[in-house]
């Protein structure tokens, strides 16, 4: 056992309250990773608010980057020193892991969801009672985190850990969308409907592999200005008259929209916007949605729901990597920090849309 700070919501709903705890070593299979950076994501809010009572107090953050402390007798990958980042937990045996898409891993669930590993245990303590965890199978919103070996991805010791954080769960997701799952050609037509962190990095994928044009709707003026600097042609707010705009803007629809904000109203428009056979990708957790099924009959629609960019974090977040040394996936343009004891603060900036990607940063 070791001290360690976590955020802890001790009841659904409940605010975020920065407490000491203890962190168990690590399994044979397990890596005890000391946070530096962690990412705060809408999913971490939502998932606050409607969290189970029974799997509660609890310590959510999935977004996590940090420095190996220590491994398990069993781990291969990485040694103690080496810089991570970490990301959503898989079984690696069943048919989708094996084929590459742990997204869609058979046991996702238990690994991500359950409040602790798949056999119901925590690797935390709070006042000597077991605290729930294993949130996206690592709960990074504490100063040490336990997560599988399959959760970690190495990374350059000289990329920063705030850039490095966001990479494991939005920056995936939204440039997975577009590299892994729709992969366009030069030349498509492509809109992003909400310019978060997840929609962004989105926009900065399809820009990266000379999508065009490739245009942003948002509420929020600087986000959509935002949107503009990293490559987008337009950026539009929602309202009267967005489908005809959108239809405009890309030559009688868009070949493929990726929609980041899981409102029916929204969805409903992105059907319209998009032309003959385009693509409609599904990333955000959202309510029942009607479909006129007929309109997408009619137009052939293909319906995408995407889970983590439909990647392979081993493979992909190298590549984002990558992309990111060579200017073409500047995340850090996302970025706002705060220190893990304002952990409220960086969550009123995410809600008021002042921070696009708030970026917790350990001591």
């Amino acid at each position: 056992m070791r001290r360690a700070r976590a955020a802890v919501t001790r009841t659904p709903g409940a605010p975020f309250t920065v407490l000491d705890v203890e962190v168990e070593d690590p399994r044979p299979r397990e890596v005890l990773v000391r946070m530096t950076a962690a990412g705060v994501c809408h999913t971490d809010l939502g998932m606050q608010a409607t969290w189970p009572r029974q799997l509660t107090p609890m310590v959510f953050g999935h977004e996590g980057a940090g420095r190996v402390e220590a491994v398990g007798t069993e781990v291969t990958g990485v040694v103690p020193g080496d810089h991570v980042c970490l990301t959503f937990a898989s079984c690696g045996a069943c048919p989708q892991c094996e084929a590459d898409h742990p997204g869609y891993c058979r046991a996702a669930r238990s690994l991500n969801f359950s409040g602790g590993r798949g056999d119901g245990t925590t690797a935390l303590l709070l006042d000597g009672a077991p605290l729930h965890g294993g949130f996206f199978g690592q709960s990074s919103f504490a100063t040490y985190a336990v997560v599988h070996e399959r959760g970690v991805v190495k990374v350059p010791s000289d990329l920063p850990a705030a850039v490095v954080a966001p990479l494991g769960c939005g920056g995936q997701t939204g440039a997975g969308t577009v590299l892994n799952r729709l992969r366009p050609e030069p030349g498509t037509s492509l809109v992003v409907l909400g310019a978060g962190g997840v929609g962004l990095s989105a926009l900065m994928a399809a820009v990266a592999v000379g999508c065009d044009p490739v245009v942003a709707v948002d509420p929020v003026a600087s986000r959509r200005g935002l949107a503009l600097e990293l490559g987008a042609k337009a950026a539009l707010a929602p309202g009267e008259g967005l489908v005809a705009d959108l239809r405009d803007l890309t030559d009688g629809g868009a070949h493929q929209v990726v929609d980041t904000t899981g409102r029916p109203e929204m969805l409903r428009q992105a059907v319209g916007a998009l032309r003959p056979r385009g693509e409609l990708a599904l990333l955000a957790l959202g309510g029942e949605v009607t479909f006129d099924v007929m309109s997408l009959l009619a137009k052939g629609v293909r319906v995408h729901g995407v889970i983590e960019g439909d990647s392979d974090p081993a493979r992909f977040i190298p590549e984002l990597v990558g992309l990111h040394r060579r200017g073409l996936f500047p995340v850090d343009r996302l970025i706002t920090t705060f220190s893990f004891e304002d952990i409220d603060a960086a969550v009123a900036a995410m809600r008021d849309g002042s921070a696009v990607k708030p970026v917790l940063t350990f001591a």
